[in-house]
């Protein structure tokens, strides 16, 4: 098992719930498994995984674990509850490894069955007024997306409506509409919200409320916009978000997940309780899109996913294989992820 930091320049600043940053820092994994190397990536983002110091710690003691041992052993090592990042990375180098070991993509060694070309992928619109919202809507339908996420929940109630509205003049009904509020709004200035959304034809609102109030997601549903959970899902399980019926869809990221397996089991354990899952980075590199985009093609009829954020990045850890096209995502055929560990390059 190898272990080489990378740094990665943004495109542009990202915001999270803890900070702004300006690039993207981690991992790559190498590891050699039935006569195959593999390969992961394990890329912190802070509010959401590990830090970037206990990713490295747990990464280290995973190493001294796999001189002496299996995968098992190092596998058991990394609690997902803990490290998700650095199980993410050994868990998709394993998996590749598996994968090339019985020459199958990645998304088909989930399930045999499958054939998967493409996925469908959304794209994400930031929170400018009306008129600018609307006419990146305008844009992202005239580069083939058919499926748009809205920013909300950093201006008022009001305003936020007034920017949906403005979309929904613009573009036709077939385009889906999604918002995402990050938990910004109480309770009241959900309800009333959802109840604006609903005639605007919005498909669901992403966490609407805080992370910790499942109750109030709950009471949330069954009022014509869907409910989707992501913050939710950050140090809690699954199981919990499920038994509390406060999620239509759950927002699943397999580097907060501790892998992609954790993120497909998860994906079908979500359909069987009548949970649609839908499946995003966290503005990763290239191995972990491809991670992603491999759990989403494993997923019958998975509605569009936030795979396309390649463009985050000003620099990458090697040529990405897929191409976005028309509103979905090329699904690599080749063997494992799709992509050669001698060109993953950490010096990029």
């Amino acid at each position: 098992m190898n272990v080489d930091p990378f740094s990665l320049p943004l495109s542009g600043p990202l915001v999270t719930a803890r900070e702004t940053i300006s690039q993207r820092s981690g991992f790559v994994v190498r590891y050699d498994h039935r006569g195959e190397t593999g390969v992961g990536e394990a890329t912190p983002l802070p509010g959401w995984t590990e830090s970037l110091d206990d990713c490295q710690r747990g990464l280290d003691d995973a190493t001294t674990v796999a001189a002496d041992g299996g995968h098992t052993d190092v596998l058991l090592s990394l609690d997902a509850a803990s490290v998700p990042a650095a199980r993410h990375g050994f868990a998709t180098a394993l998996l590749d490894a598996d994968a090339k070991a019985d020459s199958v993509p990645l998304y088909q060694w989930f399930d045999s069955d499958r054939h998967c070309n493409r996925v469908p992928v959304n794209a994400t619109v930031g929170d400018g007024p009306p008129d600018e919202t609307a006419a990146a809507v305008e844009r992202a339908v005239a580069a083939g997306y058919d499926c748009c996420k809205l920013k909300v929940g950093k201006r008022t109630v009001d305003e936020d409506i007034e920017r949906v509205r403005t979309v929904r003049e613009r573009v036709d009904e077939d385009v889906t509409v999604r918002a995402d509020a990050n938990g910004a709004w109480s309770h009241e200035e959900a309800a009333d919200a959802i109840d604006r959304l609903a005639p605007l034809d919005v498909s669901y609102v992403e966490q609407p409320l805080p992370a910790d109030d499942l109750t109030g997601h709950a009471e949330l549903r069954g009022n014509g916009v869907g409910i989707a959970l992501d913050e939710s899902l950050v140090g809690r399980r699954v199981d919990s978000v499920l038994d509390a019926d406060a999620a239509d869809v759950l927002i699943l990221k397999p580097m907060v997940l501790g892998g992609p397996g954790n993120a497909h089991t998860l994906a079908l354990r979500a359909r069987e309780q009548g949970v649609e899952p839908v499946v995003t980075t966290t503005i990763d590199a290239v191995v972990a899109r491809l991670a992603a985009l491999h759990v989403a093609a494993a997923i019958p009829d998975v509605a569009a996913c936030g795979l396309a954020t390649g463009d985050r990045l000003a620099a990458d850890l090697a040529p990405d294989p897929t191409t976005v096209t028309d509103g979905s995502m090329s699904v690599p055929q080749s063997a494992g992820l799709g992509i050669d560990p001698t060109e993953v390059e950490t010096d990029a």
